[in-house]
């Protein structure tokens, strides 16, 4: 009785084996946390990327340092219309394409100072243009630099260790000479 269940099990067994290389494991799954886009683990890599180029690392942390690609992938999802989400997805889903065009590499096998480039490019991009793709780019670009610049500037690390965020105003000292105060200025 025994040597049947074991028969059963190894034909089950082997046909599950002869059954696993002809799965297809490559494909990316969408990321389940943005659920209003479709947005894949390396999208969020190249969205990242970006957010480097626009805050570069340098004497303070760059943007991908700080997790900004998330921050503004969270603001995506949430704050904007289903439109604008749209256009943000297909132009991140585009960019590198529009990389392969401008620079003939994609984004990622960039150096710093061309991805530099593809970004002015593609800001650069004039609102009166025919072209949709275009037009796609220069959304995609301007939403992803306003949100880059805003969590950023929004981070912990800014707001406690560069320049720490006070929630009243300091306290009164009239003796304080205006030359002695020093500005934080947050510079790359």
């Amino acid at each position: 009785m025994h040597r049947r269940e074991a028969l059963k099990s190894l034909a089950i067994l082997s046909g599950g084996a002869v059954l696993v290389p002809s799965c297809n494991f490559e494909t990316e799954d969408i990321l389940a946390a943005y659920q209003n886009l479709n947005v894949t683990e390396s999208m969020r890599e190249v969205l990242a990327q970006i957010a480097d180029t626009i805050i570069p690392p340098g004497s303070l942390k760059g943007a991908s340092d700080l997790a900004v690609q998330d921050f503004i992938l969270v603001m995506v999802n949430d704050c904007i219309e289903t439109d604008q989400q749209r256009v943000f997805t297909k132009g991140l889903q585009s960019f590198n394409t529009f990389s392969k065009k401008v620079a003939n590499s994609s984004f990622s096998k960039l150096e710093q100072a061309e991805q530099e480039k593809v970004v002015a490019q593609g800001l650069s991009i004039s609102n009166e243009s025919t072209d949709e793709d275009e037009k796609t780019i220069l959304e995609f670009l301007r939403l992803t630099k306003r949100f880059t610049i805003q969590g950023f500037m929004m981070s912990e690390y800014i707001m406690t260790q560069v320049k720490p965020y006070s929630l009243i105003p300091g306290e009164y000292n009239g003796a304080v000479l205006i030359s002695s105060i020093s500005t934080m200025k947050i510079d790359g």
